[in-house]
Parts: structure tokens; C-alpha cells; sequence
């Protein structure tokens, strides 16, 4: 009798649809974040394969900022109506209209800080109590010291100090009236892994991930695609370049690379010699050392 043995891919791709299963089985409320990235349109996929032919037992709720891409909002646009399920979009305009936040002025100035406050702000109007997401442990420092199942407290901050055993695979979701839980199905993925499951299971993803000829502008640094919201002024020259984004943000805080990589197989090659981690494009978490601990501490997932 031939035995089955499950490859590398498969063994990943059971773990996140157990994890999947666990949240819908121990929340009430749960909700998926979708960011239009890699890794959330990822998490859809896996949310199909737990779930299907049934309806998600959560939402899709997006945070916009106004800012971005917009082959990303056309992307999940399209995959909603492909899918069928429900879209909640938190808009950040609406937190700087009600005085909530201020927006930030200046030439670097960014909306990405202010995505938190809409969040808090979604998650309390729709009483959400767990909230999917697809970080992983490989992109941050501070993303690596997270459980899959990682609690917040009323206020939506992550306290390391608070963090639980998740021995044995075995996720604690028990929490008090207020608190959340941020659950990372992903989290043991690494941004290879990522896409050689996109590869093997021909998932969709946006143009942008691919090599393609855009305006842009150096800042920083680092290529910027133009754009009005990066508040351009005369020292910013546009010109033409050959790129693509490993990650998908806010316009304001997302570079790109110089890249010819216009298929999955050149994707792949590429990150394998990649000495930068995929992160290492996002002007946010350059801030400081610990900047994307700091956000997360003030209820950033």
C-alpha cells in the first residue's frame, strides 16, 4: 500500500486551515483583514479551502487610506465579486474629517500611522473579537515575537508580556469583554513559502508584484513610485525605471526595486538572492529601530 506523504507546502497549508477552523470555531465575531497584498489574498484562498462550499464564517474588512495603489483597490474589488463574501472598508478620511486624527504635512508625510485609529474604530463598531491577518514571522523582528493567537487588550495594544504557550498547536483564544485577538494563520510562513504556494495553487495577485515600466522618483533612497500623494515638489524628478513591489502599501510608505522579474518563476529566483528583506522597502519601518513595535503597541496589527 502506497503511503501519502505530505511535501513541505501542504504541511504549511494544513496548519493555516486548522488555524482558520480554530478561529471560527472559538469567536463569535470574527473578522479577516484585507490588505490586497500577497499574504492576505493568500489567506482567502486558504479561507476557501477550509470553508467552501460554505460562506466564510467571517467578514473581509479593509483599511483605506486613501492612498493606495489603485491596481490594489481594483484587485479587491474584482475578488469580492468573484468570491461573493462581505467587504467592511474603514476609511481613514473619515477619522480626519470626525477630528479623530490629524493628518500629517510635509513632504514625507504619510497616512500609514493613521490607519490604526480606523481599525480601533471598525473592530468597535462591528464588536469584532478576532481579527485575521497575514503577518508573518519572517518579515519584522517585532512580528516575530507575536503568537498566532495574540491577544490586545480593550484598547487594541499588544502586550509581549502577555503573550500565551501555544504548545502542541493548541491556541488559547479565551479573552475578556473588550479584548481581541490578532490571529496570524501564516505566521510560520516565510515570503519564499508564499510564493511558491501562490505558484503551485496559480492564485491571482496584483500586476504591481511584476516587473513593469512606472514613473518614479528617488527618496530616501529608495524608488518611490510618483504619485500627488508623496507631495512632490521641484526636487523630485520622475523619470521612468523597470520595477516592481515586494510588498503592498500605503503609496506614501511602499518602495519598490529595480526588477526584470516578470513571471513567478523570476519572482521566485529573485527573493532567493535577495540580501533585503521584502520589509526593507517599507520607508515605515525605517523610521527607528522599533518602530513597528511601537505601532503595534498603540493597536497596529
Amino acid at each position: 500500500m502506497s503511503v501519502y506523504k505530505l511535501d513541505y507546502l501542504d504541511q504549511l497549508e494544513a496548519e493555516a486551515i486548522h488555524i482558520l477552523r480554530e478561529v471560527a470555531g472559538q469567536f463569535e465575531r470574527p473578522a479577516l483583514l484585507f490588505s490586497g497584498g500577497k499574504d492576505s489574498i493568500t489567506l482567502v484562498h486558504l479561507a476557501e479551502k477550509a470553508f467552501r462550499p460554505g460562506r466564510f464564517p467571517f467578514p473581509l474588512v479593509h483599511v483605506d487610506t486613501g492612498h493606495n495603489f489603485p491596481e490594489t483597490i481594483q484587485f479587491r474589488d474584482e475578488l469580492i465579486e468573484r468570491i461573493g463574501e462581505r467587504l467592511i472598508v474603514g476609511y481613514v478620511q473619515d477619522a480626519i474629517d470626525a477630528g479623530k486624527v490629524e493628518e500629517q504635512t510635509g513632504k514625507n508625510a504619510s497616512r500609514n500611522a493613521l490607519q490604526t485609529v480606523t481599525l480601533l474604530d471598525v473592530i468597535a463598531e462591528h464588536q469584532f473579537d478576532a481579527c485575521i491577518g497575514g503577518a508573518r514571522r519572517d518579515e519584522e523582528k517585532a512580528r516575530a515575537k507575536e503568537r498566532i493567537f495574540s491577544v490586545r487588550n480593550e484598547f487594541g495594544q499588544w502586550e509581549p508580556k502577555r503573550q500565551r504557550p501555544e504548545l502542541w498547536n493548541i491556541y488559547n483564544g479565551r479573552i475578556r469583554k473588550g479584548e481581541n485577538v490578532r490571529v496570524f494563520p501564516i505566521s510560520n510562513w516565510t515570503e519564499q513559502d508564499v510564493w511558491n504556494y501562490i505558484q503551485r495553487e496559480q492564485i491571482a495577485i496584483p500586476e504591481i508584484y511584476f516587473a513593469h515600466e512606472r514613473e518614479c522618483i528617488v527618496r530616501g533612497g529608495k524608488l518611490m513610485a510618483a504619485s500627488p500623494f508623496l507631495n512632490m515638489d521641484a526636487e523630485d524628478v520622475p523619470f521612468r525605471a523597470k520595477i516592481r513591489f515586494r510588498t503592498i502599501g500605503d503609496i506614501t510608505c511602499t518602495a519598490a526595486v529595480a526588477s526584470d522579474a516578470d513571471t513567478l518563476d523570476a519572482v521566485i529566483r529573485e527573493i532567493g538572492d535577495s540580501k533585503i528583506s521584502e520589509r526593507g522597502a517599507r520607508m515605515d519601518d525605517l523610521v527607528s529601530e522599533s518602530a513597528m513595535e511601537e505601532r503595534k503597541k498603540n493597536g497596529y496589527f
